[in-house]
């Protein structure tokens, strides 16, 4: 069977298909009126074949110009395609190489193979056969009519789109004139009235004048532009309950004197540095985090790439000293130095994939702390080889434990469905401390479709793990840590509301040290001086421990405000009062699991 988008034609009205005749030739089953996304297709025509008995015996080609990135692939394979012919994409680069467009082509097709061979590999699979049809997806926004009809099995924890939205947003799109020319795009990175981002010029500029001017009133602005402007985020889909006739009048308190909310100071404690290594960032701009965030009585984060024992001890010592697969750095002398042992099981910017360090930025300092080569490509399994197991992940606890009592034992967990189950094994392994780390974390050294296309936005998974955790009477042994570009009072006040006492942050603190969004960080070319070990471009970094100390004290202002208005005197009372949210009016998506009260 050929479903094939060509000509602008598409298959539609499969569920009712229960038999299909023995052919020589390929059934092209298109209609000329109507075209519905390619997905939906090669999932409605395989639930068809399977239903009738016959999918064994029938190979599915997706011929579609929606197909582009690896993803694309994937997600098609994933739900039953055998072959992908994403012909648009061909020709368009065919076209761009038009000097040599079957090299271009090839170099085409060479990275979606390697792309999809990544994916099988961090899910533990070994061939293709074996992928099709797996269905190892999570969506977000996509309702459960719509997940029981075509994509059974595939967990939504935020409801949304049925089949109808789905038609009519592609019957509107269809009205609509043509573009004379292709929208700029986007995704990965800014472009002028091309995709939305949390982080655009204007914002760039007010948020690096606040920090470095001391201006709180700039600040105010960066601020009010994303909590009202932006729409990229699950929790700008929220609003908070205000008190009115029927709006949850008895369970909103009245606004309070900003005087009676917890002051600055013990707010900023409830901040932390997310884990960023040295060797990703420069020795100057590690040791500026931890630099400023010891000022303030915080933590830093080591990263999983070892720390200078000459930084132990002194105010340049980060106080949470992270224990990753690779155990890079790892020593009795690191591990004694810190208050937090952070166990790194994953990372919210790409579960399943470890880490990895080029080897151009493996220079002298460090590879003596990472114990390994100058010029080495040093990579992190994507598993501890010695945790398997809830009771593996005890054991390591417990040595943990040994080696410094004084220090928390944190565990770094990724959102994902089901993450509260895990979240409860954690606890009973005895750790102090649950991380549940968004998918848009992470720097631009994350690979594009994991950046994208991985992992799950950190509002549903520490809403889980606080339910969880409340359910089985572990809440209170534990507390819960969340990160994932965490931006502005608002957020954190509704990261509390769904369980959070803790905030990690890292892009925003590099932005504060003057990151200006290159996106390279891979690549050993940071122009300001953070993401590179090269002596030249080091010099450049002029961040100082006062520009970070002023965003974390703006922040905490901005939060004190946001929770004077909803009669709240501090994080505290704040945390799982999902009663003072509610879904924003228009919105498509379905809130009920996230704001469910635990109990």
């Amino acid at each position: 069977i050929i479903l094939s988008d060509k000509r602008n034609v598409s298959l539609t009205g499969l569920t009712g298909l229960t038999r299909l005749e023995n052919e020589d030739n390929p059934v092209n089953l298109v209609n000329p009126v109507k075209t519905i996304p390619s997905l939906l297709a090669v999932a409605a025509v395989n639930k068809a074949l399977v239903e009738a008995g016959v999918r064994p015996s029938v190979g599915v080609v997706v011929e579609s110009g929606e197909v582009r990135e690896v993803h694309h692939f994937a997600v098609l394979l994933g739900f039953g395609a055998t072959a992908v012919n994403p012909w648009l994409a061909l020709a368009t680069v065919s076209e761009v190489g038009r000097a040599d467009a079957v090299k271009a082509a090839a170099n085409y097709v060479g990275a979606v193979c390697k792309g999809l061979m990544k994916i099988l590999s961090k899910m533990g699979i070994s061939t293709l056969r074996s992928y099709r049809s797996a269905r190892i997806f999570e969506a977000v926004g996509l309702g459960p009519k719509l997940v029981g009809e075509y994509f059974a099995g595939v967990a939504s924890p935020v409801g949304g789109l049925e089949l109808e939205d789905i038609e009519r947003r592609l019957a509107e799109a269809g009205a609509s004139d043509a573009a004379p020319v292709l929208p700029p795009g986007g995704q990965y990175r800014f472009r002028k009235d091309g995709e939305e981002h949390l982080w655009t010029p204007q914002r760039l500029v007010d948020f690096r004048e606040a920090v470095r001017n001391g201006d709180f009133a700039r600040f105010r602005r960066y601020a009010a532009d994303i909590d009202a402007n932006s729409g990229v985020t699950l929790r700008s889909q929220f609003r908070f309950r205000d008190g009115t006739a029927g709006d949850g009048a008895a369970a909103a308190p009245a606004p309070i004197p900003l005087e009676e909310v917890e002051p600055v100071e013990s707010v900023v404690k409830h901040f932390v540095g997310g884990a960023m290594s040295l060797g990703s960032l420069s020795p100057e701009a590690h040791e500026t985090i931890a630099l400023a965030l010891n000022g303030l009585g915080t933590m830093s984060n080591s990263g999983e790439g070892g720390e200078d024992p000459a930084r132990f001890g002194t105010e340049k010592n980060s106080a949470i000293k992270q224990v990753a697969s690779g155990r890079f750095g790892v020593t009795v002398e690191y591990l004694a130095s810190a208050k937090d042992l952070q166990i790194k099981l994953a990372q919210g910017a790409k579960p399943g994939e470890g880490g990895q360090l080029p080897g151009h930025k493996v220079d002298g300092l460090v590879a003596r702390l990472r114990h390994a080569k100058p010029g080495t490509t040093l990579i992190s399994p994507p598993p501890h080889h010695d945790i398997y197991s809830i009771e593996d992940l005890a054991q390591l606890v417990y040595d943990l434990k040994c080696v410094n009592p004084r220090a928390r034992v944190s565990v770094k967990l990724v959102s994902e469905a089901g993450v509260g189950t895990i979240a409860a094994g954690v606890a009973k392994a005895h750790a102090d401390v649950v991380v549940v780390s968004g998918f848009d974390g992470g720097t631009g050294a994350a690979p594009l479709t994991s950046m994208k296309h991985a992992g799950l936005p950190w509002e549903p998974g520490l809403a889980e793990a606080h339910q969880t955790l409340v359910k089985n009477a572990l809440r209170d042994r534990v507390r819960l840590q969340v990160d994932g570009q965490l931006r502005t009072g608002r957020d954190i006040v509704i990261g509390a509301i769904l369980g959070a006492d803790e905030f990690a942050f890292g892009t925003s603190m590099l932005v504060a040290l003057g990151c200006v969004q290159c996106r390279n960080c891979n690549l050993n070319c940071c122009p300001v001086g953070i993401a590179t070990q090269k002596p030249e471009l080091r010099a450049k970094f002029a961040g100082k421990p006062e520009h970070l100390q002023a965003y974390f004290r703006f922040l905490a202002a901005d939060v004190r405000e946001r929770l004077a208005e909803l009669g709240l005197r501090s994080l505290d009372e704040a945390r799982g009062r999902v009663d003072l949210l509610a879904a924003a009016g228009g919105t498509p998506f379905d809130f009920g699991d996230v704001l469910a009260p635990a109990a």
